[in-house]
């Protein structure tokens, strides 16, 4: 991370923290989500989960030569961790979840990215938007569905 340490990812004030996170390496954004979800501001951790995670595929994207166990497995380590615990807090209110992830979208439409440039990987970038406003779709449009798994597994609705 270049600017920010963990410690200030957990310790800054907010708008300090979000006026660093587009030239950080994209795991700053996980991290932060963590902190925000832990101090009970949840939904916006979900929105920061998502722009993290968009701006991290985007990096492995442009980036497939990297080794497989570094960023990739990084990645795949903090979905499977945080992104558990954010995605089952999330999927308990479909709309509100999909209007995190149409609220990242927007945000890295909006901001320039400092560490992975939207200029030359701007194919890249583009595959890793429509993959996720995919999966925004597919949440608005079985978002009943989503709560009836939910109530069926034992897990609140909102």
């Amino acid at each position: 991370m270049a600017e920010m340490s963990m410690e200030n990812l957990r310790s800054k004030p907010a708008a300090v923290v979000e006026a660093a996170l587009p030239s950080e390496h994209p795991a700053a954004y996980y991290i932060y989500a963590s902190r925000l979800f832990g101090e009970g501001h949840q939904d916006e951790a979900v929105f920061w989960f998502y722009a993290g995670q968009l701006r991290y595929r985007f990096h492995l994207s442009a980036n497939p030569q990297l080794p497989r166990d570094g960023d990739p497995a990084v990645l795949a380590s903090l979905n499977a961790t945080m992104g558990q615990t954010l995605n089952e807090y999330a999927g308990g209110d479909p709309p509100r979840w999909a209007a995190q992830i149409e609220r990242a979208l927007k945000w890295d439409a909006d901001t320039p990215n400092g560490f992975t440039s939207k200029d030359r990987y701007r194919k890249e970038w583009q595959d890793i938007r429509a993959g996720l406003a995919s999966m925004r779709e597919t949440i608005v449009r079985d978002a009943d569905r989503i709560r009836e798994q939910r109530t069926r597994a034992g897990l609140p609705n909102r």
